[in-house]
This record gives C-alpha cells, sequence and structure tokens, in this order.
C-alpha cells in the first residue's frame, strides 16, 4: 500500500513527494527532527516531543512553519490515513529551499522552511524481541560535534557507528569521550549497580532524551535511586546490568559490552521493570 505523507502543508502519497534539490536541509544537513511512536493508534510522548523541537528550533534560529497544535492533528491525520496501529511517525523541519547554494542563512521572511512528515508501520514494536534477550554493545570514539543536545539530521557518524557494530556482530554502540560514556548512537545509556541507576546527566554533550526522562521519573516514583553522572566503560562492564532507552526502543536491557557480560548475561530486574512501567503508563497518557 502506498503511504500518505505530508510535505509543506499537503498530504500527498509517497510517489508524489518532492523536495528541492536546493533545499538546505539535503545540501547542509540544515534541519532537525523527531520521531513519535504510535502504539494502539495513539501518540505516546508527544507534548515531550513538541516541546525538544522547539528547543531545537530555537537553538537554530529556524522558524516552525506551523504551530505544535497543528502539528498535532497532522501527526493524528496521518495515523489515520495511513491505518497505524503500532509504529512510528517522522518530522523533519529544514531551513528552506533559498533557491540556490549558500552558506549563510537565508531570510527566513523570504525563504519559508520546509517540513515533511511519514509514517512507518512497525506491527510488534511494543513486543520487540530484544527487550527479552537483551543487546550487545561496542564502545567507540564519540566524535560528534559539540551540540547533541539539538536533534538535528546530522547523523553520519550515529550511522557509522551502527555500521561498526554490525560489522563487529553486535546490536549497537555506545559512544565514548574523555574516557567516558556519552550515549549510544541513537539513545541514551544507563547502568545499574547496588540497585541505583546511574545514567550521564543533562548538557550539550547528550540529546535531552524524551523517553529518558519519562523513564527517570518513572524510576524514581518507584523509589529507584538515580545518580546523573558519567561512568567509564569498565564502570558498565562492572555493573550489575544495563540499558538503553529511545522513543522507538522504549527500555531495552544491555546484556554485553565490548565481550564482557553483565551480570548473568540476561536482561536484569531492574530494565525488566522499567520497560513495563513506562509502556503501561506512556499508554495511558497517550493522545
Amino acid at each position: 500500500m502506498t503511504r500518505t505523507v505530508y510535505v509543506n502543508g499537503s498530504y500527498l502519497p509517497e510517489t508524489e513527494a518532492t523536495v528541492s534539490i536546493f533545499d538546505r536541509g539535503f545540501l547542509m544537513a540544515d534541519g532537525v527532527y523527531e520521531v513519535t511512536s504510535v502504539l494502539g493508534g495513539k501518540l505516546i510522548d508527544f507534548g515531550g516531543h513538541a516541546a525538544r523541537l522547539e528547543r531545537s528550533l530555537s537553538e537554530l534560529d529556524m522558524a516552525s512553519p506551523v504551530t505544535m497544535a497543528a502539528l498535532l492533528e497532522i501527526h493524528r491525520e496521518l495515523v489515520r490515513l495511513n491505518n497505524i496501529d503500532e509504529g512510528l511517525i517522522y518530522l523533519q523541519i529544514t531551513r528552506g529551499n533559498p533557491g540556490d547554494r549558500d552558506f549563510a542563512f537565508p531570510d527566513p521572511q523570504k525563504t519559508p522552511s520546509t517540513i515533511v512528515l511519514f509514517t512507518q508501520a512497525k506491527p510488534g514494536l511494543a513486543d520487540s524481541p530484544a527487550a527479552k534477550k537483551g543487546l550487545r554493545v561496542i564502545s567507540i570514539d564519540d566524535i560528534r560535534w559539540g551540540r547533541r543536545d539539538i536533534k538535528t539530521v546530522q547523523l553520519l557518524y550515529p550511522s557509522m557507528g551502527k555500521m561498526m557494530a554490525k560489522k563487529a556482530g553486535v546490536d549497537d554502540a555506545w559512544f565514548v569521550e574523555d574516557g567516558k560514556v556519552t550515549e549510544g548512537t541513537s539513545n541514551n545509556a544507563y547502568i545499574v549497580k547496588g540497585g541505583k541507576i546511574i545514567t550521564r546527566d543533562l548538557s550539550s554533550d547528550i540529546l535531552h532524551g524524551i523517553t529518558r526522562a519519562a523513564v527517570l521519573r518513572f524510576a524514581r516514583e518507584a523509589q529507584m535511586e538515580v545518580e546523573e553522572r558519567a561512568f567509564t566503560v569498565a564502570e558498565a562492564q562492572g555493573a550489575d546490568e544495563a540499558y538503553i532507552t529511545s522513543a522507538s526502543a522504549f527500555v531495552l536491557p544491555v546484556v554485553e559490552i565490548d565481550g564482557v557480560a553483565l551480570g548473568c548475561g540476561t536482561p536484569g530486574p531492574v530494565a525488566t521493570r522499567l520497560r513495563e512501567i513506562y509502556l503501561d503508563e506512556s499508554r495511558k497518557a497517550a493522545v
């Protein structure tokens, strides 16, 4: 079935959707994005994603072509038109098409932003086999630019990290900078030691994960101890368990880091419980 997508105010068959070759998202990676999960035909944590989108746009001095209320209705209409029960909605806003290539930003009064949204059907999204067997990760050097808190479309190195992991025969990679883990290629990273959850504190070094915020809130409400600080790979290898969070993966346990099994080498109780809580609470609050 041909998907219906959204491009600059119009709902179109994906085969008819186009963006100019002069769009700065294509030429300069001058754009931001968000991915919102859909469970039971409803949007998970849309408010958090909308707030982060507004922040990303503000940090890049980029105009939004729609209000957040209008954006919610576009998301809902795409869910309806594409009959999405479980899946994802990808949103991208760029600085637009100035009509030619130039390093200088175009005048926003003359060059409107480009906005694109599309759906991805993911049956079984909430029942991932990885939740039962866990992920194996490797560590790689973090050589990304210094504003990882802005959710830009500059994803080449994270993509390379995914391929490094694939070549190594594992599931993903964790970035390491100055001897400390920053985050995963497309997720936030955590370890658990003595019942305490440890994850890097918020800064420009990591993405301010929407799922991260929700999971930490649920953990604290469940009387789990949380410490926000950096940790080393060696500390992670000596942890009782580990896990990652993201909008599309929710909470997934990590059972091996650089070939070293964590605990018994199986998903731990903290990650397992947090996944259950997150899915349950998120479904209740979905819009």
